[in-house]
């Protein structure tokens, strides 16, 4: 029976059960148990079926949110599903690690009116685990040959989500990668407690039985350069991420036990992976550890350094809760299991010796005036430094990209004054004709729903750039 909607002032918002802190935080698995059929429904018909729905606008994939909630609570599953998935080449992803409560929740109307969000995120969730139990998610069926070929440098998310369009199209597809499977950070960045990664892995069966080719363990510049790449196939995207770590730029940084987050998150996920254990070094195991940062990455380090059973886990951060850049639901789960977090602090050194840190000198913090880009700068407090123990300290302080230019051995490949990639705005095309960017190696490190949305973009261009080069080379013939 089809439910009503704008049940908002009468039900109140439920997300899925989630599981206690001290059971969650001694394993990888995911925190949130499945929405059942009846509970999905009933929080879909809190929709308000607003006449301009913000959370849609919000989302940068601009996902029709508020017809597949009516839908959902109508009971009409499987064209929820086919709507959800008509513009988002990853669903379940998406509703699993997106933070909602930065985009489409956030933004959501009633959550404005006071009576809560609707849980858009877990109905999404919801609506594509169903669909694959089901049998609603179709094979990959590729488009009508049309005799041309597409390389993708880089196997996560943006070049996935542009391979899946390309096939549809009808073009044949590689895609690269330096690791040793495809997924990108949603594999060896992002924690199974977040997003197991038999999740991740049926997307990617589902496009290599759709014939996208994947050559894994092939690094650009090692195996082939760019140039080499570009005679291979008839345009190239370069979606390869950005994966420099910034580094922190205090005395004693050099330390052993001083490690990067993506070092650490990719330890870590080996081992969930079954690649074998983690080394001592990247271990949290009996150890203080120390995270320094307030993103969603330092989030992830925080939350797996628990479940390796450290001796006490402490996040620093420079800025106060209510500026920090990741989750705020995130920081919720992770306190839950028991990390302390030290807001307005900032490190001032690693003490201990070169071969091993003992501990940080941190400095207290206080908000100043806005900076250039209108957040309140952080100042140092004189005289109120204080002194934490710490056998590993964890620098999560985000990404830049690499020196593609030289990695790709491509001195034509022209880049910004940040080290992104510098592309058409149109086109998406960079300096070098035929190949094309998209993702963080031309945004910056951003969000996996943004790093979806500019793959689908790029496949468009890539197919109008293809179109007009096809026709074009017919013409010359004739």
């Amino acid at each position: 029976m089809a439910e009503k909607m704008l049940k908002f002032t009468t039900t109140p918002r439920a997300t899925p059960e989630k599981r206690p802190a001290m059971a969650r935080s001694h394993d990888f698995h995911e925190i949130y148990k499945d929405f059942i059929d009846a509970k999905a429904a009933e929080q879909a018909s809190r929709c308000s079926q607003c006449g301009v729905p913000f959370c849609q606008t919000h989302c940068p994939l601009h996902n029709n949110i508020p017809d597949w909630l009516r839908m959902t609570a109508e009971g009409r599953l499987e064209e929820a599903y086919a709507l959800s998935q008509a513009t988002n080449s990853m669903p379940e992803i998406c509703g699993r690690i997106c933070p909602q409560d930065r985009l489409c929740e956030g933004n959501c109307v009633i959550e404005q009116s006071g009576h809560g969000t609707v849980t858009i995120g877990a109905v999404e969730r919801y609506l594509t685990d169903k669909a694959w139990e089901m049998g609603w998610v179709k094979p990959l069926v590729p488009g009508a040959d049309r005799g041309q070929s597409v390389g993708i440098v880089g196997a996560g998310p943006a070049g996935l989500a542009a391979a899946e369009r390309l096939r549809e199209m009808g073009y044949a597809v590689t895609v690269y990668d330096r690791h040793d499977r495809a997924g990108g950070l949603l594999i060896y960045g992002i924690p199974g407690f977040k997003l197991e990664k038999d999740v991740v892995e049926r997307r990617t069966a589902r496009l290599a039985k759709g014939g996208i080719e994947f050559r894994l363990g092939f690094e650009v510049g090692r195996d082939a350069t760019l140039a080499e790449l570009r005679e291979r196939h008839d345009g190239v995207l370069l979606a390869t991420g950005v994966y420099a770590a910034r580094d922190l730029t205090v005395p004693g940084a050099g330390s052993e036990g001083v490690v990067p987050a993506l070092e650490y998150l990719i330890a870590s996920n080996r081992e969930q992976l079954g690649d074998g254990a983690v080394e001592p070094r990247l271990n949290a195991a009996g150890k203080h550890v120390v995270v320094v940062g307030g993103g969603d990455t330092a989030m992830d380090c925080v939350r797996t350094a628990i479940r390796q059973d450290a001796a006490s886990v402490t996040c620093l951060y420079r800025r106060d809760r209510a500026n920090m850049p990741g989750s705020a639901r995130e920081v919720g789960h992770a306190e839950e299991e028991g990390v302390v977090f030290e807001w307005l602090a900032a490190p001032k050194a690693i003490t201990g010796e070169a071969l091993q840190a003992a501990g940080v000198r941190a400095a207290r913090m206080r908000l100043g005036p806005p900076d250039a880009s209108g957040r309140q700068s952080p100042e140092e407090i004189e005289g109120a430094d204080f002194e934490l123990q710490a056998e590993m300290v964890i620098k999560a302080l985000g990404f830049d990209p690499e020196d593609l230019p030289a990695t790709l051995k491509a001195d034509g490949l022209s880049v910004t004054r940040w080290g992104t990639l510098k592309t058409d705005l149109r086109s998406m095309m960079t300096s070098i004709p035929g190949v094309f960017a998209a993702g963080d190696v031309v945004r910056g490190a951003s969000l996996v729903v943004w790093a979806i949305r500019d793959g689908r973009d790029a496949a468009e261009a890539m197919h109008r750039y293809l179109t007009a080069h096809a026709g074009a080379a017919l013409m010359a013939a004739e």
